[in-house]
């Protein structure tokens, strides 16, 4: 007679199988999750990647800011093509520590590349690129053909007896 245990697919001869043995791929995965948090966790793989973005406009210029800490200016190029500005870059961080006998040295390396979309196209007209305490600030002027005219519109009270003044 055949022992009906032993066809159990998630027994073993020591009863339960174990985690791994059901899911096989399971511990390779959690391998695959623990390497990625370590590189993440670090700052080597996302950071400086994509730098933070402000992009404002008014009736005079297109705003755009960039948020590059520990870079410096020659570290940084900003190009314009049509509507399309981009800014990168390459971040180089070296952090050394000696204590005692013991030498540390951290390098992190990251080159990034951020496309913005302006809503109009910059043809010759001049734009400024300053660069102050980390931050990217890059003004565009608004062509004099796409900046609208303000119309001012007279506001009416009521008037009446439910004005609230009383005679």
């Amino acid at each position: 007679m055949v022992d009906l245990k032993s066809l159990v697919p998630w027994r073993n001869h020591r009863g339960l199988a174990g985690r791994d043995e059901l899911f096989p791929f399971q511990s390779l995965r959690r391998e695959f999750d623990r390497m990625f948090e370590d590189v993440v966790g670090r700052g080597w793989l996302l950071e400086g990647l994509s730098p933070a973005v402000d992009v404002h406009q008014d009736d005079k210029e297109v705003v755009v800011t960039a948020e590059l800490p520990g870079m410096s200016e020659k570290d940084i190029e900003v190009s314009l093509a049509g509507e399309l500005l981009t800014i990168k870059g390459e971040k180089k961080s070296e952090h050394e520590e000696k204590e005692g006998g013991a030498h540390r040295t951290e390098r992190r390396y990251g080159a990034f590349e951020r496309t913005i979309r302006l809503p109009f196209a910059v043809k010759d007209d001049p734009i400024d690129a300053t660069f102050a305490n980390g931050v990217l600030t890059v003004r565009l002027r608004v062509p004099e053909e796409l900046k609208k005219p303000v119309r001012k519109i007279e506001i009416k009270g009521e008037s009446g007896p439910s004005s609230g003044t009383s005679s």
